[in-house]
């Protein structure tokens, strides 16, 4: 048996062990972080509706290219002599996000932060947290996750199919 570390957390973020089993069939042991969104799923403080929205919203801020880099991109490299194209998909992507965070008051509301920061660029809600302040304190954590919590809900709601129904008659 070999002695192996057991990861707690990487990078200030919860591991849990899954156990599956590889094409051949043999065990395999590996370790897969739980984001905040998961936490909460599994708890049920947010609905599957709430769950699935804010999927929606991080696929499209992932298509949309919208987080900060932390490498340079391949299509920057020096000597291509072109600037990047941004693809129909992409723009497309750009538009459902900013049409949400309007919905949600805009990027410098409550609801507007946390959704581009804790489920767009995936932060922790204790993070962001504590890098906001409204009336020079900082937002108390249960606040934090009750902004979460609103902000999930108002992008449940655009997403409700019986609502785009309503709308299109």
């Amino acid at each position: 048996m070999s002695a192996r570390i057991k990861p707690h957390k990487v990078r200030g973020r919860e591991l849990e062990e899954v156990r599956e089993a590889d094409p051949s069939g043999r065990p395999v042991l590996h370790y897969r972080t739980i984001d905040p969104l998961a936490r909460m799923h599994r708890a049920a403080t947010i609905t599957d509706a709430m769950y699935n929205a804010a999927r929606d919203f991080q696929t499209a801020f992932i298509i949309a290219q919208l987080e900060p880099l932390r490498a340079v991109p391949m299509l920057r490299v020096p000597g291509t002599g072109r600037a990047p194209e941004v693809h129909e998909h992409q723009l497309d992507a750009r538009r459902r996000v900013h049409e949400a965070l309007q919905a949600l008051g805009g990027i410098n509301s409550p609801s507007g932060s946390c959704a581009w920061h804790v489920v767009g660029c995936e932060r922790s809600l204790r993070d962001w947290a504590l890098r906001q302040r409204w009336s020079g304190r900082p937002l108390p954590q249960g606040h934090a996750q009750g902004i979460l919590v609103a902000t999930l809900g108002i992008l449940a709601a655009r997403t409700d199919p019986r609502r785009r129904r309503r709308e299109q008659d």
